[in-house]
């Protein structure tokens, strides 16, 4: 079976964001990840990183003991890349997609992992012009990990809702909440995993798409959670990008404290209902579309609720186990989020006040700021 590191401390937390360079001059996006890397000082060094394009920086924090710790390393990260990239006259922005900028207009990172990816995948790799937030909590133990990530996989329709922060793409209003959903579709591997049942199970499957030549390893499986055996966490990586800080850290809460949830039901040998994938999907579908003004298919009742109202219970269900995690503050912060004040909505509240889509990349990187 696959090696893995799932062997505590439970329940630290690490984040990682994927944020937008930008030209200040014209607002669209700038190939400048080099630049910004070879800046980073020392002590940052794996916690600034490129991605697939070099308009994108990603940072990450180190594995925190709680999620106080984590928003506030996250805070500084924010903060030190910014002043980077203002010293080399360029701005830093936090959303789901950029508004009008083109994949056709980027150049992909010059690092070995990124040109194979883009060769092999051609078009799907060079239009995944995208921005996500990722936040893995670690699991003892892996049988527990797997019960944490096929737990946590119908939240993932929900997570994505309150999430929704992309409703524009290629200069155009979609008519989607979050559009990168729509765009990340394509990759192989991504979207709402399997369930695996057991770390066997998940091992098995793993080791004979490596073997058929499929994939090198398990980070080539792309799944809105996924466990990561290296780093001893799941991983949930469904969320668009979020504009405002305080948003990341509330949507880290919850990501936590259902995870926790998950935790104790395993403790309790409660057993998981095993939702069809394509049922799971298809509320992810009514989630990307209409963000929390939709309505999502309620899996206990059997109906369509809607997404505010399921929102407003899952975070009363987890309200518990934020406060044995000492994250009930940063869990109020996914309010925020409720009541028509999604990402999403706010980039259309802005829009309609003018059709300057280059404004509203302005407004969004002054709200991006710590």
């Amino acid at each position: 079976m696959l090696e893995h590191r799932f062997n505590g401390p439970a329940f630290t937390i690490g984040i990682e964001e994927e944020l937008m360079i930008l030209d200040p001059r014209g607002l669209g996006l700038a190939q400048a990840i080099e630049p910004i890397l070879a800046a980073v000082p020392p002590e940052l060094d794996g916690q600034v990183k490129p991605e697939l394009m070099q308009s994108v920086l990603e940072i990450a924090t180190t594995p925190c003991d709680d999620v106080a710790a984590a928003g506030e390393e996250l805070r500084i990260l924010r903060r030190t890349v910014a002043e980077i990239a203002a010293d080399r006259g360029l701005l830093l922005a936090a959303s789901g997609t950029h508004p009008f900028a083109l994949w056709e207009d980027q150049a992909i990172v010059d690092r070995p992992r990124y040109r194979e990816l883009a060769d092999e995948l051609g078009f799907i790799a060079r239009q995944e012009l995208i921005f996500g937030t990722h936040v893995h909590v670690a699991i003892e133990d892996p049988d527990r990990a797997i019960y944490v990530a096929d737990g946590l996989r119908r939240y993932m329709p929900l997570l994505l809702a309150m999430s929704a922060n992309s409703p524009f793409w290629r200069g155009m209003r979609t008519g989607m909440m979050s559009s990168r959903t729509a765009v990340f579709r394509a990759f192989p591997r991504a979207g709402i995993p399997p369930h695996y049942g057991t770390w066997e199970s998940y091992s098995n499957r793993v080791e004979q798409m490596m073997r058929g030549g499929s994939i090198d390893d398990y980070t080539y499986l792309w799944w809105d959670v996924r466990p990561h055996p290296d780093f001893g966490t799941v991983e949930t990586r469904v969320f668009d990008q979020q504009t405002r800080l305080e948003h990341t850290i509330g949507l880290a809460a919850l990501t936590i404290s259902l995870a926790h949830r998950m935790s104790v039901l395993y403790e309790t040998n409660q057993p998981l209902v095993d939702y069809p994938t394509e049922l799971v999907d298809d509320n992810k579908v009514r989630a990307a579309l209409r963000g929390m003004d939709g309505r999502l298919i309620d899996f206990w009742r059997g109906e369509q609720v809607p997404a505010e109202q399921m929102a407003r219970g899952v975070l009363a269900e987890v309200a518990e186990h934020a406060e044995e995690l000492g994250c009930a503050a940063e869990l109020g912060l996914a309010t925020e989020l409720l009541d028509g004040n999604s990402g999403a909505h706010r980039q259309l509240r802005l829009a309609e006040r003018s059709d300057d889509l280059a404004g509203l990349v302005r407004e969004i990187a002054a709200a991006t700021a710590p």
